[in-house]
C-alpha cells in the first residue's frame, strides 16, 4: 500500500527537479546559452510560438546567440519579442539573422544571480517538503484505517526519505554547477 502512495508522488519530484533546471538554465551566466530565449514567447500572426519553433538558435561563442528565422517574415516578432524581454540586450538584425551579444558579468550581477539561484534552491526545497508531507500523511492515514501494518508504516517513511534526500542531492547538484558557471 506504501509503495502505491510514494508512486504517486515520485513523478512530482521529478517534475520539480526539472523545473528547477530549465529555470537555472535560463539565467544568463559568463556563457550565453540557447535556453535563454528559446521558451520566449513570440506573437507572430497574432498566435504565440515559443521561439524554437520559429527558427534554429546557436551560440557560436561564450557571449553570443545566433538566431536563424525559418521564414523572413519572422525577423520582426522575433526582435519586437526579444527587445521587450528582460534580457538585457539588444537584438542586431543583419540579413536573415538575429545576433545577440551579452555583456560580461559584473560582480554586482554576480552576487543578484546567486541570490536569485539562493531563492530558487529554497523554493524548490519546500516544494519537496510539502510533497514529502503529502505522501506521509497519507500513510498515516492508511496506517490508522488499518490498511497498512507499523512495520509497513515505517518502511514507507524510510523509503519516502530516501527519494527526498536524492532530490535534495539533485537540486544542490543543479545550482552548485551553475554556481560554478557564475562565478566563472
Amino acid at each position: 500500500m506504501y509503495k502505491e502512495i510514494i508512486d504517486k508522488v515520485k513523478p512530482e519530484f521529478e517534475k520539480i527537479t526539472n523545473y528547477l533546471r530549465e529555470e537555472v538554465g535560463k539565467l544568463h551566466t559568463s556563457r550565453a546559452n540557447p535556453s535563454l530565449v528559446e521558451d520566449m514567447r513570440v506573437n507572430c500572426f497574432e498566435q504565440d510560438f515559443s521561439l524554437k519553433q520559429l527558427g534554429s538558435i546557436s551560440s557560436p561563442q561564450p557571449n553570443q546567440i545566433i538566431i536563424e528565422p525559418w521564414d523572413k517574415s519572422y525577423l520582426q516578432p522575433i526582435e519586437k519579442a526579444i527587445s521587450q524581454s528582460n534580457l538585457g540586450v539588444s537584438p542586431n538584425v543583419s540579413g536573415n539573422t538575429i545576433r545577440l551579444i551579452f555583456p560580461v558579468l559584473t560582480e554586482e550581477h554576480k552576487k543578484s544571480l546567486l541570490k536569485v539561484l539562493s531563492d530558487k534552491s529554497e523554493e524548490t526545497r519546500q516544494t519537496i517538503r510539502h510533497w514529502r508531507k503529502e505522501a506521509w500523511d497519507e500513510i498515516q492515514k492508511a496506517f490508522q484505517d488499518g490498511k497498512l501494518g507499523e512495520d509497513d508504516k515505517f518502511k514507507g517513511k524510510e523509503e519516502l526519505q530516501k527519494i527526498v534526500d536524492e532530490n535534495n542531492k539533485k537540486v544542490e547538484e543543479i545550482i552548485d554547477r551553475k554556481k560554478k558557471e557564475i562565478q566563472e
